[in-house]
């Protein structure tokens, strides 16, 4: 997607009821002042859980009965020193997921030199790593279900370690582009994994709900620090110590897991949905790759494979996404925020990044500098995100955080390209990032409440998915508007139907 904006820009500048998480979370009925809103959540400035398993929540009434997710039989609950290790072993991982996708962008030009390659061998390299992150989540998730959380997060960890020390190694294009191809597959497994394991972390739907809304916005965070850290390594150092990260941090996971996680026992029963992997692997993999090199061929066999899939589905025993999974309006709404935030903060890193080097001079290392505050007010609404939504409900804060986010957006594409990074740019990478966190949390919530445990690595591999394919899809359908303002405006204005939406869909349920 990178190389999609830095191309159109070069141009561009030539032309000129109660649910399990709103009683988790100190709701009812999403009124205001109806939980407690008093609890020691966190947001994403640290990777501290919520309040340890061990401890139920006031917000839950003896008398409330347990919803079907939850009365399943839960694994025993974490001691609360354990169940904060865990988690922030998990969050680490998941953040550096995320960050190892955006850390690349920025060194492109320089790797394009150093191998003599082309704009069509830069495309390919920037979109390897999410084209098999994205089609192999939903496998990725089952294979969690049915092998258990732990496992699969494991053996994700060996392969994304592996790639991670090819990567910088590689001496060719081809061996440099495999390992980024394989750091996506080894990052599918573990995605969708690590919220397996964090769901026997936090087996009470109050604190799994907690949690949620905490793990909601560590992929915005990854996605900040690799836009940061990306300038800074291209200005101090090769672009190859962008792997260091990954590397580093999945040789640690590897080695604290089986000291730190919970054992996840494989699921019973499962049977894999074979016809459905392949399908789904190839469809969602060749409908990304025809929208990031703008092929029409394989955008057009991946959307008739996609069908395919839906049909399978309908059929299958055990299917690998169930059609149901996808009906609650909750959590398909959820879903959509999830996408559509990631589109409109990876595009306005991309925009302006692109922006401040070719039409104002700065230099990577300026360049990152311009979005510290942008990484400021992520972090600070990422620690107001879980008293909030504890407060007036995940639906109610996702919608305020969309309405937040898009009036960024609106200043971005008003002023942004014209004035002086103070009065243009300033005030909208404020607004957008807090928006973005409080939306992402209370989106993360709304896509895993009531999902029963045997799903809940179906569940993270959805939401991943839909946080990989959000920002391809979105530029997509942006690169027809012609201009950077356009594209900006548009997005702002999605934020806010969404928003609506959200409204409007908390009304019909009262």
């Amino acid at each position: 997607m990178y190389e999609m904006v830095r191309n159109r820009s070069q141009a561009g500048s030539r032309e000129g009821g109660v649910t399990d998480a709103q009683r988790a979370l100190g709701s009812t009925h999403e009124k205001p002042g109806a939980g407690t809103g008093r609890g020691p959540g966190r947001g994403t400035a640290t990777l501290t859980p919520p309040p340890s398993p061990s401890s139920p929540p006031a917000s839950v009434s003896p008398s409330t009965s347990p919803s079907p997710s939850a009365a399943a039989p839960d694994p025993a609950p974490e001691k609360p020193a354990t169940a904060r290790s865990a988690f922030a072993l998990l969050g680490a991982v998941q953040v550096t997921l995320i960050f190892t996708l955006a850390s690349i962008a920025v060194p492109l030009p320089r790797i394009g030199q150093e191998f003599g390659i082309g704009r069509g061998e830069l495309l390919l390299l920037s979109a390897a790593y999410g084209l098999t992150f994205a089609g192999l989540l939903l496998l990725g998730g089952r294979l969690a279900d049915r092998y258990g959380g732990r496992a699969a997060l494991t053996a994700g960890l060996l392969v994304f370690a592996a790639a991670s020390a090819a990567a910088p190694l590689a001496t060719t294009y081809d061996a440099l582009l495999a390992a980024r191809f394989a750091q996506g597959v080894g990052a599918a497994l573990v995605a969708p994994a690590a919220m397996g394991v964090l769901r026997a972390v936090f087996p009470s739907a109050a604190s799994y709900g907690k949690a949620m809304a905490t793990w909601g916005g560590l992929s915005v965070l990854g996605a900040t620090a690799g836009n940061l850290l990306a300038g800074v390594i291209a200005a101090l150092t090769s672009w190859r110590w962008a792997f260091a990260v990954p590397l580093v941090v999945a040789g640690l996971a590897l080695a604290l897991a089986p000291r730190v996680l919970p054992a996840t026992p494989p699921g019973a029963g499962r049977a894999l949905d074979i016809p459905g992997a392949v399908l789904a692997t190839a469809g969602i993999t060749l409908a990304a790759y025809g929208l990031v090199l703008e092929a029409t061929v394989p955008l057009l066999v991946g959307l008739a494979l996609l069908v395919g899939f839906a049909v399978v589905e309908r059929r299958a025993a055990d299917p690998l996404l169930p059609p149901r999974f996808l009906l609650d309006a909750r959590r398909a709404l959820g879903l959509a925020t999830v996408a559509l935030v990631a589109a409109g903060t990876a595009t306005t890193f991309i925009l302006f990044s692109l922006h401040l080097q070719q039409e104002r001079g700065y230099s990577p290392l300026q360049t990152s500098a311009a979005f510290v505050p942008f990484a400021v007010a992520l972090l600070s609404a990422g620690r107001a995100a879980g008293p909030l939504i504890g407060r007036y409900g995940a639906r109610r804060v996702t919608a305020a955080g969309l309405v937040t986010g898009g009036a960024g957006l609106g200043l971005l594409a008003a002023h942004g390209l014209e004035y002086t990074y103070a009065l243009g740019l300033l005030p909208g990478l404020v607004l957008l990032p807090a928006g973005a966190a409080v939306s992402f949390a209370g989106a993360a919530v709304l896509a895993t409440d009531g999902v029963p445990l045997r799903d809940t690595g179906l569940a993270g591999g959805v939401m991943n998915t839909a946080m990989e394919l959000g920002p391809t899809v979105v530029f997509a359908l942006l690169l027809t508007l012609g201009s950077d303002s356009a594209s900006l405006a548009a997005t702002a204005g999605a934020f806010a139907a969404l928003a609506l939406s959200l409204l409007r869909t908390k009304e019909r349920a009262r």
